[in-house]
This record gives structure tokens, sequence and C-alpha cells, in this order.
């Protein structure tokens, strides 16, 4: 039985080009900007604590690793909606779907404010990253399912700067709001635009019929086994670096657990008669080659988001307003480029336009190999510049090639297998970057202290001039070895800008190794764009 065959699938009409010759998609660009409007509030949420977790650890009195889960719930859950809100979209309809998406993320935005603990504030988190999740892929599908061959461009432009933006942005929007009011209101924020889109979008659009004859045939174990593989990784990947990995039982037990949901994964959805993935989209070269380029895009979208509040916080001291100012050039530098990617998508080959983006991300990330412990706004604003243009120049062509040749039918399933390539790439990378940084810093430090030995001449002159210096002072107890600890510290900080450093090389070849895959891409033509 084919992927079209299956029971409950509408059957594509030959005279309607698309899906039911019955059924005409309603809505347009008033609708549309309601639903970009929410999935951007989805994406900002994952990185909007980024810069404000010092302030949330204060408010909810909680220590240092579990204030990180506020974010890591909110990825676990998300990444786990995401690939299931393709059938969800048959089930309900795509705009019921984003309506109850949109409801439920406000619902539990302002649970989040009021919440009385950390473990209230983790569990309220991972409940708006699973109902909140939905509302990005069914953006995706919905530019190939609302319009015309002809407007889809514009629409994919939109929601590439969107999904890029919107991490770039979260960090810059939650320093000024935790600087200017309080934590609380990283969540408050969501509520009046929440409560518009989940009113506005299934008035002002329709892009598909519901089929709730699905609901008979549910594939539970589909969905549980999604759970386990997908949520067991998040799990695996966020905490396997700060607990040395399977050095850890619990990291070897949700290992172990991902791997064989995994494999019974792949199994159940390719015997079943009504999948909840469908990995079918995966016989599509240009699908597949796709999932692979956005992972890595993934890497560099959510890294740079990481690293750079990373540096300047524990190098510079920032706060998460000045943190935030800078990470503001990435976004401004996407906003500014978009244009541009849309122009040139529709007048040159898009693996073109791909493959000089991914050279100009790497140029970006390579820019920022040679920061120092002074580095400040003008030293970082060439290489966010950079990389933030490659990033927009990389994005939509990746999803006009990913999803712009898949069958209608098939596109719902496949945004969402889609987003989870770049969610997924963004965790990888961070779980890489935590470990490579931890190598890295250490290596650093060790060759900066053997470097200074006792013999060496300007160590021992600071030292001495430190000793006298701190011995004016009689608070200070034991001059000589107060001026010891300066010295140590400035190592520790060198060493730590030094790993750094390397992080952003081993990115930058990343994205050069990943190169020639764009090669293997198939060039989509203006008349098969979704349109069989």
């Amino acid at each position: 039985m084919s992927a079209t065959d299956r029971p409950g699938r509408q059957q594509p009409d030959a005279a309607a080009p698309g899906g039911d010759a019955a059924f005409k998609p309603r809505g347009g660009a008033f609708g549309f900007f309601f639903m970009v409007l929410g999935m951007f509030m989805a994406i900002l949420d994952i990185q909007i604590v980024a810069s404000s977790l010092p302030q949330i650890q204060a408010g909810v009195s909680t220590s240092v690793d579990d204030v990180t889960w506020v974010q890591t719930a909110y990825l676990v859950a998300e990444v786990v909606m995401i690939p299931l809100s393709g059938w969800l979209a048959r089930v309900m309809s795509s705009r019921w779907l984003f309506s109850a998406s949109a409801a439920g993320f406000t619902i539990t935005s302002v649970m989040c404010a009021f919440s009385w603990d950390i473990n209230s504030l983790i569990w309220f988190r991972a409940i708006q990253g699973f109902v909140g999740g939905a509302m990005i892929p069914t953006v995706f599908a919905a530019v190939f399912k609302l319009f015309p061959p002809n407007r889809r461009m514009l629409g994919t432009v939109v929601v590439g700067l969107t999904a890029t933006v919107a991490p770039a942005a979260g960090p810059t929007l939650g320093g000024y709001i935790t600087e200017f009011y309080s934590w609380e209101w990283l969540f408050l924020v969501n509520v009046l635009p929440g409560l518009i889109v989940a009113i506005a979008v299934p008035i002002a659009i329709d892009i598909d019929e519901a089929e709730p004859g699905l609901l008979r045939k549910v594939d539970l174990i589909g969905i549980v086994l999604i759970a386990g593989f997908l949520g067991s990784l998040e799990f695996v990947l966020d905490e396997g670096p700060r607990n040395d990995w399977f050095d850890d039982r619990y990291i070897t037990i949700f290992a172990i657990i991902s791997a064989g949901s995994a494999v019974a994964l792949v199994w159940r959805e390719l015997t079943v008669e009504n999948p909840v993935l469908e990995l079918h989209a995966f016989r599509n070269r240009n699908f597949t080659v796709g999932c692979i380029l956005t992972f890595v895009l993934g890497v560099c979208l959510y890294g740079q988001t990481f690293i750079l509040p990373q540096v300047l916080s524990q190098v510079r001291s920032y706060n998460s307003l000045q943190v935030g100012e800078v990470m503001f050039v990435t976004g401004a530098a996407m906003f500014l480029t978009a244009p541009l990617a849309g122009r040139l998508s529709n007048s040159i080959d898009p693996r073109a336009l791909l493959a000089v983006g991914f050279l100009v991300v790497a140029a970006g990330l390579y820019l920022n190999t040679q920061m120092t412990s002074e580095v400040a706004f003008w030293d970082l604003f060439l290489a966010q510049a950079v990389r933030g243009s490659g990033l927009m120049l990389c994005i939509v062509p990746i999803t006009t090639a990913a999803l712009g040749t898949l069958p209608t039918e098939l596109v719902s399933g496949g945004s969402g297998l889609f987003n989870v390539f770049r969610n997924m790439g963004g965790a990888v990378g961070l779980a890489m970057i935590n470990t490579v940084w931890d190598g890295r810093y250490d290596r650093h430090y060790w060759w900066l202290v053997e470097s200074l030995p006792d013999t060496n001449r300007i160590a021992t002159e600071q030292i001495d001039k430190l000793t006298t210096l701190f011995s004016a002072n009689p608070a200070i107890g034991d001059p000589s070895l107060a001026a010891i600890k300066v010295v140590v510290t400035k190592l520790a900080q060198q060493a730590n800008i030094m790993a750094w450093n390397d992080v952003f090389l081993l990115m930058a070849l990343a994205f050069v190794v990943a190169w020639p895959l764009v090669f293997l891409l198939r060039k989509p033509d203006h008349g098969d764009v979704a349109a069989h």
C-alpha cells in the first residue's frame, strides 16, 4: 500500500494540483500573518530565557544546574510535538490545530509566570513547549498549501526569516524585559499576542479539511516511540556534557531508551497502516539532503545564540541587557538580508545561493576565532553581520528545496520532520560545543600554566607588584597568595576565550565539510513546487 493510498487519506485530483478539487484553501496574507506571529512566539520562547537564567534562578531560589531545565524542558517537549504535528493537522485541520496550540501556549505562559518554585516552573515550561511546538511546522507547511506557486517564495522568505531571527532575538528581548521589568514578564508578554492569534487564525484562514476518522486508527505505539526516542535523546544531549556522558547512570539509561525507541520507531512507521510520521518523505532526495543541511544550520543557529552570551557574561561580565544589545546585530543582519534572499531565490539557481550562503556562514564563524579577553560590541559586529546574512541566504533555498518538491499530502508530515532536524542540529551542536569547550579549556589552561614557571620574568614581576600592592591592605591576608590568585584568574580567563575560539573554528569547519552536499540537490522547477 503506497503512501497516498492509505485509508483516510484525501486523494489529490489531477484537475486541482495539490489537493481535493472540492476544497479550496481560504485566507491569504492576512491570516498567514497571524500564523507567523504565533510561530515567532513559539521559537522565541526557546531562547528568551537564555540571558535571564540568573534572574530566574534568584526568583525561584534554585541552583545553577536546576535552572537550566527551564530551557531544557521546553526544548525536550517541543521536539516531541513537532513531528506529531503533521498527523494532528490531518486529524484537526491545520487552522484548528494552530488555534489550539496558540491557546495552550498562552495559558501555560501565564502558568509559568505564576510558578511558585523551580519544579512547577519546569513542568509548566514542558507543557508550554509541547502545546506550542505544533505552531512551527504548521506554518512551514502552510506556505506550500495556502499560496499559489508564484507567491510561495515570499511566504518562504517570511517563514525563513522568522525561524532564524526569533532564536537570535530571544536573548536580546529577554535581556530588555528582565532589566526593566522582571523575569515573570518573559512569559506574560505572550498573553495578548497569543490570544489574538488563537482567535484570529481559525476566522481568517482555512488551509485543509479535518479527518477526525484518523483518531479511530491512532498509532499510539508510534507516539510513545517518538517520545522515547526524541525526548530521551534531547535529555542525553543536554545533560551529557555536565555529567561526563556515559559515566552517569541516567545518561546511559536514557541513551539506551533513545536508541531502542529509534529502531522500533522506524520499523513501526514503515509498516503500520496509518503512521504518525511520514518517513516516506525521505524517498525524495531533495527532502533528505535538505534535512541534513538544515541540521547543520541548526548547529550554528542555536550554537551562536548560546556561545556569545557565555563569552560576554563569563569573560566581560556583561549583564543580560548588554548581552542582548550585542546579540541584536545577528537578527538585524538577517532581517536586512531577507529581501535580497527572496529576490535572488527567484532569479538564480537556489543551489548556487545555498552554496554561497554556507561559505558566508563559515566565514562569519571563522571571524570569531580571534577573540580576546577584551572583546566588545564592535569586535563582534562584523562576524555577526556576516553570519546573519549567510544564514538568511541559506534558509530560503533549503526550505524550498526540501519541502517544495514534496507532494502536497506529504508536506505537513515532511514539515514536522524538517523542523525536527533543525532543532536536533541545535541540540547536538550544543552538546558538542559544551564537550569540546570543556576539553579545550583544560588544554589551554595547563598550557598557559606550564608556560609561566616561577623563573618567568614577566610573571614573577607581576606577582611581585601585586604582592606589594596587597601588602598595604591588612584585610587581604597573605598578599603573596592573593597575588597568585589574581594571576591564576587571568590565566583562566585567557583559557576560556581561547577555548571558545576553538569552538568557533570547529563550527566553521563543519559548514565547509557539509558544503559539497549542496550539489546533491536537484533544482526544484517552478512547476513542481508542491504541485503534485
